[in-house]
Order: structure tokens, then sequence, then C-alpha cells
């Protein structure tokens, strides 16, 4: 109960904060085919701005009780504290608003809401029930048991590892669960998030599920909004869902004539259960929907950069001057004082405190945001906001990084060509092709037919995709593919308003829409089919939530303790939230850490025999317990127990008698 009513507290937080900036005059203008229901930028921005800023209070206020006062349960404090101010707050304001506009408020929310288009509602109910049914069936507790589906589990791993550091820990100052002891170098506030509804009684599938419905529900209905105010109507809103859904591709039509030449076709693709691809880790499926179910916080962060940009496209609307030539309309933005002038001040720093503050909830949408609004700003009005609003989303981006990270944030550097196989012009052009279709190389030949301001827009929205292609930020490029995925989902709005218009004309036109749906999202619709199979109670990694190993971890081990383990991904130990000298390496090594060195460590920890070696090390690396598992290796090296027993007090036996812990110190 407690955690639907943080929910509920944040969102009215939101709303007090936002309901000025919502009143935009996208819902006054003309030239949309349909007008645009003001009440869905709303909600989504009151969720999503109120649950950003209110969390990010609580943690800071964690963060002072733990850190400056020691307390060894700080979300107890914290959460009293905040949302008793916050509940006061809401309290008076809507004692405030009833007395003084009641009516006027009842009118237009009649009007906004009760009388607005009730085909939105329909379609805005139904993608909340899909989202949270497929978040639901890829991650969900049951009998005892916490499942995570097969195509879903890797990730999670390090994600309900940071969620039980904050439910059951006390992850203060961070650190990242999977190579404790240091700074923490990936964005974690969502799962801080997720940790603290955990804490206030919210079982933990239903905290991470319903928060995750609610984020991805949101930014759905963002990208729907969009369309309606740049390509089309209803139907142009309902071909963009579809088209987010089930990517384009050619993976599925190579596959299908593969399989017709061996005559095997029907057969394999009733049996197959992998993801299709034919391009580096496109059988990860890094190109689908899994990538939503997998990365909760992408969907998160779209929200709030898509209602950023929702705000400056007033900007860009107002600088298409539609009766002027390209080089008047081109003078008038840059040479004149209407083009640069500070117009909302107070508007870009709220929205650059908004987006800066995401930072630590999804970077790469930051960046991908920042990218976006600033092709849009070469075409728009009152450049000195976008500025303003980049530089102070920047400096809070700084701060964070600052506060949490030693050293730098990340590792920028010249990268050509992404993942694909040759790194010239026509080999990524070639890549692009193959994995995304005629998606993004069709809308370039799309773009001559488009109006002033979709042809800005459309450049916006293509900078994401330029930054993944010729630039690295992290040691791993293919975490580059995320910015795909954002420009990905923002073009669909283009290829939605084409279908709409071809589906509104006569026969043969509606025929050519279907056609060019199927091909469109045939590859999209074959993935979907592969994350139902792959998923569900018996295909999945399961992990016991009442388990003697994670309590007595959660029990007797400190922030400041650090556990050498195996090489675990996610099982009973991952799940207490302890921090572990060494994890599994590649969530670590993603995210910049130096996977290397300590595996090195652990080797010599495990295989070793001199106990000098051992001690020194496991003193060096400030190691506080060491876990022993029956058949289990490091590194491909067999552990040896003997020498640690003989060095330290065993100071547990799991009931299983499978593991055992040494206490160090």
């Amino acid at each position: 109960m407690l955690g639907f009513i943080y929910i509920l507290i944040s969102t009215y937080a939101g709303f007090i904060l936002t309901q000025n900036m919502c009143r935009s005059d996208a819902g006054k203008q003309s030239g949309y085919v349909e007008p645009i229901n003001l009440i869905w930028i709303q909600i989504p921005a009151a969720f999503g701005v109120g649950t950003l800023l209110v969390t990010w209070v609580l943690y800071i206020t964690a963060w002072i009780f733990s850190c400056c006062f020691h307390q060894e349960h700080p979300l107890y404090a914290a959460n009293g504290l905040v949302l008793s101010v916050l509940l006061s707050v809401c309290i008076v304001h809507i004692i405030f608003t009833y007395r003084r506009y009641h009516k006027k408020e009842c009118i237009n929310l009649r009007k906004l809401f009760i009388n607005g288009d009730k085909r939105e509602i329909l379609l805005f109910a139904v993608l909340f029930i899909f989202s949270l049914c497929m978040f639901f069936y890829v991650f969900f507790v049951k009998d005892g048991l916490l499942y995570s589906g097969f195509t879903v589990f890797s990730d999670y791993a390090p994600h309900t590892a940071m969620i039980r550091s904050f439910s059951r820990g006390n992850n203060f100052p961070t650190q990242y669960p999977h190579f404790g002891g240091e700074d923490v170098k990936y964005h974690f506030m969502y799962q801080f998030l997720v940790g603290n509804l955990e804490f206030l009684g919210m079982r933990i599938d239903l905290a991470y599920n319903i928060v995750s419905a609610c984020s991805l529900t949101g930014f759905l209905i963002l990208l729907f909004c969009l369309v309606k105010r740049m390509t089309g109507g209803f139907l142009a809103g309902v071909f963009a869902m579809i088209l987010f859904f089930f990517r384009s591709g050619t993976a599925f039509f190579q596959y299908v004539a593969e399989h017709i030449k061996a005559g095997d076709l029907w057969e394999t693709l009733n049996q197959n259960s992998a993801f299709i691809g034919y391009t580096t880790n496109e059988n990860w499926g890094f190109w689908n929907f899994n990538v939503y179910l997998n990365q909760r916080h992408l969907a998160f962060g779209l929200l709030i950069g898509t209602f950023v940009i929702w705000k400056f496209l007033d900007y860009m609307e107002a600088g298409c001057y539609p009766d002027d030539s390209e080089k008047v309309r081109m003078q008038k933005l840059f040479c004149t004082r209407e083009g640069w002038m500070i117009r909302k001040p107070e508007s870009a720093l709220l929205l650059g405190l908004v987006l800066g503050l995401t930072s630590f909830w999804n970077g790469a949408v930051v960046i991908g945001s920042l990218l976006i609004l600033a092709g849009i700003a070469v075409f728009s009005i009152g450049k000195l906001d976008f500025a303003l609003m980049a530089a102070v989303s920047i400096l809070f981006s700084i701060l964070q990084s600052k506060l949490f990270i030693t050293g730098s944030a990340v590792s920028p550097s010249v990268y050509f060509g992404f993942l694909a196989d040759v790194k010239t012009v026509p080999g990524v052009l070639v890549y692009l092709f193959k994995i995304t279709g005629f998606f993004f190389l069709g809308l370039v030949l799309a773009a001559f037919q488009m109006k002033r301001k979709q042809r800005a827009l459309a450049l916006g929205f293509s900078m994401p995709l330029f930054f993944a292609f010729f630039f690295s930020l992290t040691p791993d490029i293919a975490v580059n593919h995320k910015y795909i995925m954002i420009a990905y989902a923002f073009m669909t709005i283009f290829w939605a308003g084409i279908l709409e218009k071809l589906f509104k004309k006569k026969l043969i036109g509606k025929l050519a829409a279907v056609l060019l749906t199927i091909c469109l999202t045939a590859t999209g619709i074959y993935d979907f089919v592969i994350i139902i199979r792959n998923n569900g109670e018996y295909r999945s990694l399961t992990v016991e939530l009442k388990n003697d190993v994670t309590d007595w971890l959660c029990e007797n081990l400190s922030k400041n303790d650090l556990i050498l383990t195996p090489e675990y991904s996610m099982n009973s130990v991952t799940m207490s939230g302890t921090m572990l000298y060494c994890g599994w390496p590649y969530y670590a090594w993603s995210a910049g850490y130096d996977t290397y060195y300590r595996a090195d460590i652990g080797r010599r920890i495990y295989g070793g025999t001199d106990r000098e070696e051992i001690k020194n090390l496991v003193e060096q690396e400030a190691i506080t317990y060491i876990l022993f598992e029956e058949d289990v290796t490091f590194e491909d090296v067999e552990c040896h127990e003997e020498t640690i027993a003989d060095l330290y007090p065993l100071a547990y036996t799991s009931e299983s008698g499978r593991m055992r812990i040494y206490k160090v110190k």
C-alpha cells in the first residue's frame, strides 16, 4: 500500500510542477489532422517528472541519514520525512485548488478527458494492459520463486542486485554490486526507485513491472501525441504503435528464403526458439521489443526526453515561416533577434534540470535527447533557450558524475562503423539496411515529400543514429545500439503518417498500406513470437525469494563489506544486494570497470596455495568475506578451499551444505 501511495504522491507532485508547462500552443494550433488532447501530455509528464524529482529528493535524504547520521536503515527516516512533507503539500494544493478554481478545473477536465476521443482512452488502456502483461510474462513471482525469462535474465542480474542493495541493504554511498568497493558508473536511480518501492512493501515483481508499464505507456502516449502533432491523426498513431513494437529488418525474409530452399520452412518456424539475425549480436534481440523488456529504465528515460522535446517543438513550429523562401527563412532563423533571443528562460531552466537529472536514470537517453534537440534548434527560433536548457542539463549531468564516479564518466572516442562488418560508408549503409530494412533508408526518399517542419524534426531524430555510427563513449561499442533504438522509436511517426495516407485512399491504397506494414513489421513479429516462446514459467531462471543464504548475507554483511564469490550472474547471493568483489565480468566491464585485474586476483586467491600471498591479496583488496561453493570454478581455475579454511574462521554454512562463507575480518 505504501508503495502505491508513493507513486500517487510523486505523480501529483509532478502535476503541480508541470501543469502550466503542459499548456502548450500545440493543442490550439491549426494545421493538425486531429486536435491534440492535452490531458495526454499532462498525465505522462506528471508521472515522469514527479517520479524523477521526488525520487532524487528521497535518495539525497537517505544518503544524508546514512552518511551523516549513520543510520543503519536510512530509508525508514527518509521515506517518513519526504512523504510526510509531500503529502502535506499535496493536501494543501488540493484544498486551495478546489476552493479557488474547482468549477473551472472541473469543466476543463470534462472537456479534455471525459468528452475527449474515446478511441484514445481505449488505445492507451490496451497499451498499458499489454505492456503490463508482457513485463509480468518475463518477470514474476510464483510459489516463492522469482522467475526471470531466458531472453531477459542476463540484464536483470545486475538490476535486481542493485534493487536489493537498496531494499535490503544500505547502499549509501552507492556502489555497483557486481563490482563492489568502488564508485558506481552505471545509471542506478531507476533501480533505487524500485528498491524503495520494495522496501515500502511492494513485492519486487509488482514494483518493477508496474513502474515499467507506467513508464512505457507514458512514453507511447507522448509518441502518439507527436504523431498527431506532426504527421497524422488517430490511425497514424495506431500505426506508430505497431511499428514501435514490431521492428523492421531483413532477417526474417532472409531466414525464410534459406529454409524454403532447404525445404524445412514450416518445421523450422514452428520449432525455432532463438532470435534470428545475420549481423553481429542481432541474435541477442538487439533491435526488437526485447530491449524494452530488458532495459526497463530506457522507457522511463524516453518518457522524460520526449516531454522535453515536445516543449521545444513550439520553437521549431514558430520558426517554419511557411510563406517564406528557404533563403529568407534561414536568414530569419540565424540573422535576426527572434532567431536567438531567450523567450522562456524559466521553462528552459526547468526542462534542463529535468533532463539533466535523468542522467543516472538512463544516460543514453539524455545524450540522445540533447542530440535531437541540437538538430531541432537549427530550424527553431529562440536558440538561446535551447542553449540554456542544454547547459543546465550538462551541468547537472557533470555534477552527478562528480558525485558518483571517480575519474571520467565516459571515454569518448571517434569510432566509425559501429558493428558493421565493413567499416566504410557503403558498408555502413548495407549494415543499416540489414538491421532495419528500408525503414531509415526509405525515409530519406520520403523526406522530399515532407513538410518543412517534418524535415526539420526528421533531421533532429536522426542525430542519435549518426552518433551511434561515428562515436563511442564506453569500452563496449555495442551499447551504442540504444542510440539507434532511440532514433528508430521517434522515426516511426513519419512512417505512421505515410501509412495513414495510403490507408485512407481507395482499395489499392489500403492494400499498399497493409503490404507496406507487413514488410516493415514481419521481422519484429517473428521476434515477438520468439519472446513468447523463450520466456514464461518453463523458460526462466528461478531464484528463491526466501532463502537462507540471501537472508544471512543481508543480516550479517554491512555496506562496507566486500565478499569474494565465484563470478555469479543471478542467484541467492546476488539477490541479497551484497557487494561482490567480482560478479559476472561483462556487466562491470561494459560499465567501465577493470574486471581483468580483479579476475586475476580472484584466480590467485581461489586457486592459490601460498598462505602469505593469499593473506596479502585479501588484505590489499579489502575483502572481508570469501564464499566457496562446491563444484564451482573461478575463471576455469579449480578452487582450493583448504588454504582459506586454515587462514580464516568459518562464518556460515548454507542449509544445503553447498555454500560456505569464511570471515576475513
